[in-house]
């Protein structure tokens, strides 16, 4: 399944929403499959979460049933069952092999409010033109420093066409993103700590980070959406 976070709910921990996901799923009567042992848990799998307070359009989680349903009937009572902004976007059966797998690389779009669009193109140049941006980065096993450029497969500036959400009298630049699966993992915020340390950019407020997508780099240059391998030829709920 696909799933969107958006609005205020993209303050929603993972946690929050696994609990809420939980209970749509009880509402909605799936058919849900449990673990075996002493304490049985329903069979759902999240592939590469968002962090708190990050908006998305391409969140995935898989869920094992103990029978077949309609993948499109499941996929709208889900999204009835959750609050507006929680929304389940698709469905399909799976075919075989892992979603985590698929997942290669996320794009991104970060709002900048207050940063003019040519002093970050600069921040943009000289983060492109070094050879490793070093940022540091508190994780579960603590403090720790990686290369925030390496996993940068694209980075570019774009025009706020249409305005930028809830971005109103102000200058906005807008970063656009694509970040490969790495680990640790190099997220938006990280990319930003990059262009500090090149360019000692630091945006006026709060950047606004919003994935549009995760999946399979194409050759192209694009981002292959995950459900594609399982797909049959016919789209299943939203696209």
């Amino acid at each position: 399944m696909r799933y969107a976070k958006r609005g205020p709910l993209r303050f929603t921990s993972h946690r929050d929403f696994a609990r809420a996901f939980e209970r749509a799923l009880r509402r909605a009567g799936a058919p849900i499959a449990f673990s075996q042992g002493f304490t049985p848990h329903p069979k759902i799998s999240y592939a590469s979460a968002a962090p708190t307070g990050v908006a998305s359009e391409a969140e995935y989680l898989e869920i094992g049933l103990r029978e077949t349903v309609d993948p499109g009937e499941l996929r709208a009572a889900l999204d009835a069952a959750l609050s507006p902004g929680l929304d389940v976007l698709d469905a399909v059966v799976a075919t075989g092999g892992s979603l985590a797998d698929r997942i290669q690389a996320s794009h991104w779009r970060v709002e900048l409010p207050g940063v003019d669009p040519a002093v970050l193109r600069q921040a943009v140049a000289a983060f492109t033109a070094a050879p490793e941006v070093p940022v540091e980065r508190m994780t579960k096993q603590g403090r720790r420093t990686f290369d925030a450029r390496g996993a940068v497969h694209h980075i570019d500036v774009i025009e706020p066409t249409p305005a930028p959400s809830e971005v109103v009298a102000v200058p906005c630049a807008i970063l656009d993103l694509v970040v490969r699966q790495v680990t640790p993992s190099v997220r938006p915020d990280d990319v930003l700590s990059g262009l500090r340390v090149v360019a000692d950019l630091e945006p006026p407020v709060p950047p606004r980070a919003t994935r549009l997508a995760q999946g399979t780099l194409t050759a192209q240059g694009g981002i292959a959406d995950p459900l594609e391998a399982d797909r049959d030829g016919v789209s299943i709920g939203e696209r």
